[in-house]
């Protein structure tokens, strides 16, 4: 399981990491920044403000929708379920926030990331 789990986030770090076609990568991260969307627990991204510009949410969804066929993919290939495989990109997405960046954990809430904390849940390992 650990070998899987380690191939898993080594794919999908690399993959998640290069923004999709008609996604404006300086305009994603001006809005991790600002605070308008982070990093979800299950390996999306999420929309922090209550009021995100359209072109924003179409970048945001543009995202999800990439990274929801990648992690399908890999759990066809693995396996496993795409939840583990969004879950599992999630504990190395959150590891490598930086202070002031914002993510959803299961129990709810959006958190800002202080000096000295980590996102990470305890269950990553």
């Amino acid at each position: 399981m650990m070998k899987l789990r380690n191939f898993l986030l080594t794919l999908v770090s690399l993959s998640v990491a290069v923004p999709a076609i008609g996604q404006d990568p300086a305009t994603i991260l001006a809005a991790r920044r600002s605070g308008l969307i982070g990093e979800r627990f299950d390996g999306y991204v999420g929309i922090v403000a209550a009021n995100p510009p359209a072109e924003l949410r179409r970048q945001v969804g543009a995202i999800n929708i990439r990274r929801r066929a990648l992690y399908s993919d890999l759990a066809s290939r693995r396996g496993v379920s795409p939840e583990e495989v969004g879950i599992t990109t999630a504990c190395s997405l959150l590891r490598r926030l930086n202070v002031g960046d914002f993510y959803l954990l299961g129990q709810g809430g959006w958190r800002r990331l202080a000096a000295g904390q980590s996102a990470a849940p305890s269950y990553c390992v």
